[in-house]
């Protein structure tokens, strides 16, 4: 009955939003479109981004019009049937008009072919006109980092790509910051992904670079977004053409650490289009040295040992489009993903409580897998006024997470097996419209998410004499949680005085959660909880000569907790570190202030900031000692453990001091400052209260040569990560890519370099709580040569692009790596 409402909520905000806009269900007139090439007439090859102006036939001013592309492809679109006027200029050469263009009612579609433009003979010298886009665009509410442009990105995977982005740390187990929090929506073509509901870290390493467009980092998110990630969003996009004509791509790489290769498809006929992908990853199996030391009151462990990890992954997407015409469009797309890893390890144990020590050997295979679909639709209305329009979309997301180990001693009685079976779905419906004045903008929508958990542990101990298995009491149960989340929203955009730009807005989400346990326990209660949150959000903009932008703004945020923190199973696959999930967790909630200024000045970009973020509930990894079986082990979960006042600065820069080569340098500094204000935590009178400063900062260099080669070198540096009860280590990169073009462009061949001085890296952890300390040190294979190919096939004319589908940026992701402690990561 509650979802029920939920649905119905949805449709009354969307029916009551669109019946207020007259015209909304009228008919459209069907209308079509005018297409070409601009060919040079000497070198017969596309004169890229010539002007073309279209009028009616007879006439010389302008109606409408287009600028053609990088393959002098144009395409002028809402053309009614009726006679034209279209003329092609480009500087260098003598314009040309094509007059009559006639379309009527049977044929709405003219393709005026290849249109031949003649160099003008009074032009004194040479005109070289380059349109090529920046490694790093800075925006309004966002920086784009364009990663297709990146020498060093080929052939690595999502999270060397993400490593390289302005404003973003990842850590050496892949776990992504934004300005110093891990609180942050990771989407694919702005949509959510299942996969990313489990494992985070390690979702993104089955994401290819090469299939990468570009990533947004958006720090002001609008009212329009979900109000979850309380440090922002990030927005992976992913190659597609979406240009007339048959087109693709491949994408391979091997090399010592990573192997890779990935195929693109796309069809272009008209008001059609499909578009698939598909491609894998495979990880050789290296090896990670592991010592952890722990102890306490009347307690001590020590362990020692080696961990073989491998991973496969695959993924693969497949999708339709098409437009009735202009006003009209349907679209759906079906995208899938596997990843899994082993790991496989014998570690030397030494555990002593009071004067009773025991000592043995342990074997561990630990099977991690996760498969997971989304399905979109959506369908998009246009209305004849300019950037007025209504959408409706709709998404199902399906994740299996399946966690597998088999433990066995030497000396101890402690042999078992387990394994936990996790589903995750999600039901999502979204209704938005737009509506432009003659000075402002007004957007408006309304969303339901449907969202339902299952965890199914099963562990048994094993008997070694006859092999037999028996249930141990208290870990075999099936755990049940529900989410629902009803939300709608309304923002304002407006310019005033053609210097001072305003956006503001308000989200309200309303949150419905439900939890149960078969059989109950006392780690998994039942419960029942529901609560409202207002969001605002407000971006105010003012621009200055010489491209220059200053920006304040101010939203509030909140972080529901996903999969990864809440599942209850316990991971028993180490005997002295266990891991397990909270399900009472409550979301964060954050308030976030920002100053930011931006420039650009001839071939220089500089972006800076100042924020503020308050975060309160905030939810952080929490290590607690306890007694089971004659040994104290070392439990890890998470809690909401108090607040977190966060001051930080930004800068990103870019040069080009001389024409071929390009300096970038980027700069976070934040701290971190944490207020523990649960009572059911004892926490250490040492890190509690105290004010630290974390850094991350990349430089980094590349020279475009002659004849299609080009250089580029790239250095990462990331401070220790803080958590209340200590710190967890820093992290550096060296990364150097060659690059060579080949095939007109349309290919290139690459070598890749990480590291080359560095066989392996040391990364250590210290904790220290008020009855314990612990320290963590293990090394992994690091240094990587790889070598990467790429070609794009097919011939193309330009086409429109549409913005469609599902956001959903509303949960927690999981941050940690599953195979942290297993090595094998990081370096790749």
């Amino acid at each position: 009955m509650k979802r029920l409402s939920f649905i119905l909520l949805l449709l009354i905000t969307a029916h009551l939003t669109f019946a207020q806009f007259p015209g909304a269900g009228a008919a459209s007139v069907i209308t079509g479109k005018i297409t070409g090439t601009v060919i040079d007439s000497i070198s017969r090859r596309p004169v890229d981004y010539a002007t073309v102006a279209l009028s009616r036939s007879g006439q010389t001013k302008s109606t409408s019009g287009a600028l053609a592309d990088d393959k002098g492809s144009f395409r002028i679109d809402n053309i009614k049937p009726g006679k034209y006027r279209v003329t092609i200029s480009f500087i260098g050469y003598k314009p040309k008009t094509i007059d009559p263009v006639t379309t009527t009612a049977a044929k709405l579609d003219f393709n005026l072919g290849d249109i031949i433009l003649v160099p003008d003979s009074k032009v004194l010298g040479e005109v070289t006109v380059v349109g090529e886009t920046p490694v790093v665009e800075n925006k309004i509410d966002r920086i784009v980092y364009n990663a297709e442009k990146d020498v060093t990105s080929a052939g690595g995977n999502a999270t060397d790509v993400l490593r390289k982005v302005p404003l973003l740390s990842v850590d050496y187990d892949g776990n992504v910051s934004l300005r110093g929090s891990s609180n942050v929506k990771v989407l694919i073509n702005g949509k959510p992904s299942g996969v990313m509901a489990g494992n985070m870290a390690d979702a993104l390493k089955a994401i290819p670079a090469d299939q990468i467009k570009n990533v947004e980092v958006i720090t002001s998110p609008s009212a329009k977004y979900d109000a979850e990630g309380t440090s922002g969003i990030i927005n992976i996009i992913t190659k597609k053409n979406n240009l007339e004509g048959v087109s693709g791509s491949i994408n391979s790489s091997i090399g010592t650490r990573q192997n890779n290769a990935n195929l693109n498809l796309n069809i272009k006929k008209g008001r059609f289009g499909f578009s698939s992908n598909a491609g894998g990853y495979y990880s050789w199996p290296a090896e990670s040295i592991i010592d952890f030391k722990s102890s306490g009151a009347g307690y001590s462990n020590t362990q020692s040992g080696n961990n073989t990890t491998d991973r496969l992954s695959g993924n693969g997407s497949v999708g339709i489009d098409y437009d009735f015409n202009t006003y009209n469009s349907v679209s759906s797309t079906l995208k899938f993903s596997r990843f899994s890893f082993g790991t496989d390890g014998a570690n030397d144990a030494i555990s002593q409580v009071g004067n009773n020590i025991s000592s043995y050997v342990r074997n561990t295979n630990n099977n991690f897998s996760a498969n997971n679909y989304d399905w979109n639709n959506d369908f998009t209305h246009k209305f004849k006024k300019e950037g007025q329009e209504y959408s409706i979309a709709a998404q199902y997301t399906r994740g299996n997470n399946n966690n597998d180990y088999t433990t066995n001693f030497s000396t101890d009685p402690l042999n078992e097996v387990a394994t936990n079976d996790g589903l995750n779905q999600e039901l999502t419906f979204q209704a938005d419209y737009t509506q432009p004045f003659k000075k402002v903008v007004w957007e408006v929508g309304a969303k339901s998410i449907f969202r339902d958990i299952n965890s199914d542990s099963r562990a048994n101990k094993i008997n070694p004499s006859n092999n037999t298995y028996t249930p141990i009491a208290g870990r075999n149960n099936v755990y049940s949680y529900s989410q629902d989340v009803a939300a709608a929203y309304s923002t304002f955009a407006f310019t005033l005085a053609k210097k001072y730009g305003f956006k503001i807005g308000g989200r309200y989400e309303y949150t419905d959660i439900n939890g149960s346990s078969a059989p109950t326990l006392a780690q998994t209660p039942n419960f029942a909880n529901n609560y409202g949150v207002f969001a605002p959000s407000a971006v105010i903009s003012r621009s200055f000569k010489h491209f220059q932008t200053v920006k304040l703004s101010y939203n509030k945020r909140i972080q529901r907790p996903s999969l990864f923190y809440l599942n209850p199973f316990r991971n028993v696959a180490d005997s002295l570190q266990q891991s397990q999930g909270n399900p009472t967790l409550k979301p964060e909630i954050s308030h976030n202030f920002e100053i930011g200024y931006s420039t650009f000045v001839k071939t220089t970009i500089i972006n800076a900031s100042l924020f503020y973020r308050r975060t309160n509930g905030i939810i952080e990894s929490i290590v607690t000692p306890v007694m089971e079986n004659n040994r104290t082990i070392s439990l890890q979960s998470y809690n909401n453990i108090g607040s977190n006042n966060s001051f930080g600065f930004n800068f990103f820069g870019s040069i080009n001091p001389v024409k071929p080569l390009t300096l970038r340098t980027n700069l976070n500094i934040n701290s971190y400052n944490i207020n523990v204000d649960n009572s059911s935590i004892n926490p250490n009178p040492t890190q509690s209260d105290k004010i630290y400063l974390l850094y991350n900062a990349f430089v980094s260099a590349s020279v475009n040569l002659p004849k299609g080669f080009i250089i580029e070198s790239f250095v990462i540096l990331n401070s220790p990560r803080r958590t209340f009860q200590g710190e967890n280590a820093g992290f550096n990169m060296w990364i150097t890519g060659f690059k060579k073009e080949l095939f007109e462009k349309k290919g290139s061949i690459g070598l890749t370099l990480i590291d080359p001085f560095n066989e392996r890296k040391n990364f250590s952890s210290e904790l220290k709580g008020a009855t314990f300390s612990q320290s963590t040190n293990f090394s992994i294979p690091f240094r990587s040569v790889g070598i990467n190919f790429s070609w794009r096939f097919g011939k193309l004319k330009t086409g429109p692009t549409k913005k469609r589908g599902v956001t959903n940026d509303d949960l927690k992701q999981g941050d940690q790596n599953g195979g942290a402690t297993g090595g094998g990561v990081g370096g790749n």
